[in-house]
Protein backbone atom coordinates (compact mmCIF):
# COMPACT_ATOMS: atom_id res chain seq x y z
CA UNK A 1 0.00 0.00 0.00
CA UNK A 2 1.36 3.91 -0.99
CA UNK A 3 0.81 6.27 1.37
CA UNK A 4 1.80 9.96 0.61
CA UNK A 5 1.44 12.42 3.66
CA UNK A 6 2.02 16.07 3.62
CA UNK A 7 2.19 18.92 6.17
CA UNK A 8 2.76 22.48 5.19
CA UNK A 9 3.03 25.43 7.26
CA UNK A 10 3.22 29.30 5.78
CA UNK A 11 5.57 31.21 7.56
CA UNK A 12 5.88 34.52 7.38
CA UNK A 13 9.22 34.99 6.57
CA UNK A 14 12.31 34.59 3.77
CA UNK A 15 13.47 31.47 2.56
CA UNK A 16 16.76 31.70 4.12
CA UNK A 17 14.81 31.89 7.75
CA UNK A 18 12.73 29.42 7.05
CA UNK A 19 15.92 27.48 5.39
CA UNK A 20 17.71 27.87 8.69
CA UNK A 21 14.78 25.72 10.18
CA UNK A 22 15.92 22.72 8.36
CA UNK A 23 19.56 23.38 9.27
CA UNK A 24 18.96 23.24 12.57
CA UNK A 25 18.06 19.52 13.07
CA UNK A 26 19.20 17.53 15.82
CA UNK A 27 21.91 20.50 16.88
CA UNK A 28 21.71 21.98 20.53
CA UNK A 29 19.74 24.97 19.22
CA UNK A 30 17.02 22.71 17.19
CA UNK A 31 14.50 25.20 16.13
CA UNK A 32 12.16 22.80 14.35
CA UNK A 33 12.18 19.54 16.19
CA UNK A 34 9.47 19.11 19.37
CA UNK A 35 12.04 16.98 21.37
CA UNK A 36 9.91 19.05 24.77
CA UNK A 37 6.91 16.61 23.98
CA UNK A 38 8.76 13.99 21.30
CA UNK A 39 11.66 11.70 21.52
CA UNK A 40 14.78 13.93 19.46
CA UNK A 41 16.23 13.38 16.64
CA UNK A 42 19.65 12.34 16.83
CA UNK A 43 22.18 11.65 14.49
CA UNK A 44 25.47 9.78 14.59
CA UNK A 45 27.51 12.91 12.97
CA UNK A 46 26.38 16.43 12.20
CA UNK A 47 23.41 16.42 9.23
CA UNK A 48 24.49 15.31 6.14
CA UNK A 49 24.21 12.83 3.33
CA UNK A 50 25.20 9.26 4.95
CA UNK A 51 24.44 10.80 8.76
CA UNK A 52 22.03 7.77 10.20
CA UNK A 53 20.05 8.07 13.34
CA UNK A 54 16.33 8.91 14.11
CA UNK A 55 13.47 9.05 17.10
CA UNK A 56 12.30 6.83 18.88
CA UNK A 57 11.89 3.58 17.52
CA UNK A 58 11.91 5.84 13.85
CA UNK A 59 15.16 5.28 12.32
CA UNK A 60 16.63 6.70 8.96
CA UNK A 61 19.85 7.63 6.92
CA UNK A 62 19.88 11.24 5.29
CA UNK A 63 20.22 10.55 1.48
CA UNK A 64 20.01 14.21 0.46
CA UNK A 65 20.51 17.61 2.09
CA UNK A 66 20.63 20.90 0.21
CA UNK A 67 21.44 23.21 3.07
CA UNK A 68 18.92 25.86 3.65
CA UNK A 69 16.81 24.53 0.94
CA UNK A 70 15.70 20.80 1.63
CA UNK A 71 16.64 17.34 3.55
CA UNK A 72 15.77 13.22 3.20
CA UNK A 73 15.22 10.89 5.12
CA UNK A 74 15.18 6.95 3.93
CA UNK A 75 13.60 4.70 6.75
CA UNK A 76 15.52 1.78 7.90
CA UNK A 77 12.67 1.26 10.92
CA UNK A 78 10.37 -0.07 11.69
CA UNK A 79 9.90 -2.70 9.60
CA UNK A 80 7.94 -2.33 6.44
CA UNK A 81 8.20 1.27 5.78
CA UNK A 82 10.03 1.91 2.51
CA UNK A 83 10.55 4.84 1.40
CA UNK A 84 11.53 8.19 2.67
CA UNK A 85 10.15 11.39 4.20
CA UNK A 86 11.69 15.34 3.61
CA UNK A 87 11.54 18.81 4.66
CA UNK A 88 11.68 21.42 1.74
CA UNK A 89 11.28 24.96 2.01
CA UNK A 90 9.22 26.67 -0.61
CA UNK A 91 8.78 30.18 -2.10
CA UNK A 92 5.81 30.96 -4.00
CA UNK A 93 3.76 34.04 -4.44
CA UNK A 94 5.41 36.11 -1.95
CA UNK A 95 4.83 33.05 0.63
CA UNK A 96 7.66 30.92 2.04
CA UNK A 97 6.27 27.71 2.98
CA UNK A 98 7.59 25.08 5.24
CA UNK A 99 6.69 21.28 4.32
CA UNK A 100 6.84 18.25 5.21
CA UNK A 101 6.73 15.13 2.96
CA UNK A 102 6.50 11.23 3.53
CA UNK A 103 6.34 8.90 1.04
CA UNK A 104 6.05 5.33 1.83
CA UNK A 105 5.21 1.49 0.35
CA UNK A 106 4.03 -0.28 3.43
CA UNK A 107 4.15 -3.82 3.87
CA UNK A 108 3.86 -6.84 6.36
CA UNK A 109 2.49 -5.52 9.88
CA UNK A 110 3.12 -1.95 8.46
CA UNK A 111 -0.50 -2.57 6.72
CA UNK A 112 -1.90 -2.41 9.97
CA UNK A 113 0.28 -0.87 12.58
CA UNK A 114 0.47 2.80 9.99
CA UNK A 115 -2.93 3.48 10.39
CA UNK A 116 -3.73 2.44 13.93
CA UNK A 117 -0.48 3.81 15.67
CA UNK A 118 2.20 5.33 13.30
CA UNK A 119 0.00 7.53 10.95
CA UNK A 120 -1.64 9.73 14.49
CA UNK A 121 1.42 10.02 16.30
CA UNK A 122 3.35 11.01 12.89
CA UNK A 123 0.70 13.55 11.88
CA UNK A 124 0.60 14.77 15.70
CA UNK A 125 4.10 14.97 15.62
CA UNK A 126 4.41 16.82 12.37
CA UNK A 127 2.12 19.57 13.96
CA UNK A 128 3.98 20.41 16.98
CA UNK A 129 6.75 19.93 14.60
CA UNK A 130 5.21 23.21 12.17
CA UNK A 131 3.81 24.44 15.47
CA UNK A 132 7.60 24.81 16.74
CA UNK A 133 9.09 26.38 13.11
CA UNK A 134 5.86 28.98 13.38
CA UNK A 135 6.83 30.20 17.05
CA UNK A 136 10.73 29.82 16.04
CA UNK A 137 9.99 32.16 13.55
CA UNK A 138 7.45 34.26 14.61
CA UNK A 139 7.64 34.18 18.84
CA UNK A 140 3.65 32.63 18.66
CA UNK A 141 1.31 30.22 17.39
CA UNK A 142 -2.05 31.43 15.83
CA UNK A 143 -3.53 27.79 15.85
CA UNK A 144 -1.77 25.68 18.20
CA UNK A 145 -2.02 21.78 17.05
CA UNK A 146 -4.17 19.94 20.00
CA UNK A 147 -4.00 15.98 19.82
CA UNK A 148 -6.25 13.73 19.73
CA UNK A 149 -7.73 11.45 22.67
CA UNK A 150 -6.46 8.50 20.38
CA UNK A 151 -2.87 10.30 20.64
CA UNK A 152 -2.94 10.87 23.61
CA UNK A 153 -3.72 7.40 24.54
CA UNK A 154 -1.24 6.16 22.35
CA UNK A 155 1.35 8.26 24.28
CA UNK A 156 0.07 7.12 27.56
CA UNK A 157 0.88 3.40 26.53
CA UNK A 158 4.19 4.15 24.98
CA UNK A 159 5.02 5.87 28.35
CA UNK A 160 4.06 3.02 30.38
CA UNK A 161 5.67 0.26 28.16
CA UNK A 162 9.22 2.81 28.42
CA UNK A 163 8.85 3.16 32.13
CA UNK A 164 8.75 -0.95 32.57
CA UNK A 165 11.36 -1.35 30.87
CA UNK A 166 9.63 -2.85 27.71
CA UNK A 167 10.31 0.18 25.25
Amino acid sequence: MAVRNVHVRCLPVDEDSAGALIDSLASPRDQLWPDRAWPPMRFDRPLGVGARGGHGPVRYRITGYAPGHWIRFHFTAPRGFDGFHEFAVQREDDRTSLHHLLSIHLRGPALITWPLVWRPLHDALLEDCLDKAERSTTGAVREPARWSWWVRLLRTLASARTRSGRG
